[in-house]
């Protein structure tokens, strides 16, 4: 099973990531957004990122070499002929499954579906396709050009060629591939997001202050950046979402949402992105960790 041409759904953070890592590995990339302000937002996304790469001397080609495998559309039929479909659209199961079913009678029957949900269940997902064997997870990990890392994820539908084809298909990105299976989580989430839910209790508690937790866990475990710093980076909203579909998976306190991440995201604090969380970002060369 060989894969030549790859089509993303979606072109902001992690969808213009991945095609720009798709499209440095030598593979036409035809990228669908809903509008096309959506599209050159992402490709100049890209093309800033790229032009950081050259500069660093990382990329064995021009960024004009890259950026001419990369194509934007607006119409689904332009993605009939690719050989592996990622979606990485907004995390809501209803929209994903709505394009899914929309592309399915577009896309060659032998292609590879694909979603970058970090904690929908792929298996719900595959369920709006008639091709169930041929859908899988690909998880990147953001920014997705520097992250090395992708978790494979297989359902109990998911035919074994198809698996190794998307194992194979990380390692040509230049990527780390991990197998895993669709548990709620994979493998990172799985174990991360108890972590990162047992420093905010933990703050709660009056263990240590946010900057204390944050220390002692860089230099103490070797992390690099402490519990906090992390949950701002990643989004507070997003890991209030996640903690929301762990927990009603598996019922366990470990993975339900402490009162202070609620309490940040009911009022629009959600890190970096917004410009406070955690830590306050007026000055985001030297960031400020909140009392709460």
């Amino acid at each position: 099973m060989e894969i030549n041409k790859v089509g993303v759904l979606g072109c902001g953070l992690m969808g213009s990531g991945i095609a720009q890592v798709a499209a440095t590995a030598g593979f036409d990339v035809s990228v669908l957004e809903v509008e096309q302000k959506f599209l050159d937002k992402g490709f100049a996304g890209i093309e800033k990122s790229l032009a950081k790469f050259a500069e660093k001397g990382s990329i064995k080609e021009t960024p004009q070499a890259i950026r001419a495998r990369l194509h934007g559309t607006t119409s689904r039929q332009d993605l009939a002929d690719c050989d592996i479909i990622i979606e990485a659209i907004i995390e809501n199961v209803d929209e994903k499954k709505k394009m899914y079913a929309s592309l399915d009678p577009i896309v060659k029957k032998e292609a590879i579906f694909a979603s970058n949900t970090s904690s929908i269940s792929v298996t719900e997902l595959l369920t709006a396709v008639k091709r169930p064997e041929r859908f899988i997870g690909l998880h990147f990990f953001n920014p997705v050009p520097l992250m090395k890392l992708v978790e494979v994820v297989k359902t109990i539908a998911t035919a074994s060629e198809v698996y190794d084809a998307a194992y194979e298909f990380g390692k040509k990105l230049g990527k780390v591939p991990v197998r895993t299976s669709d548990k709620t989580g994979f493998i990172v989430n799985r174990l991360l997001v108890p972590y990162m839910l047992d420093a905010i209790r933990a703050y709660e508690e009056g263990v240590g202050s946010i900057e204390d937790i944050d220390n002692a866990m860089k230099l103490g475990c070797g992390y690099p950046m402490g519990p906090f710093t992390l949950l701002d980076f990643v989004g507070l909203d997003t890991t209030y979402y996640i903690t929301h579909v762990m927990y009603d998976e598996f019922k366990e306190r470990r993975f339900a949402s402490p009162p202070l991440l609620k309490r940040l995201v009911m009022a629009g604090w959600y890190g970096r992105k917004s410009g406070r969380g955690f830590y306050d970002y007026a000055d985001p060369a030297n960031p400020r960790a909140g009392k709460f």
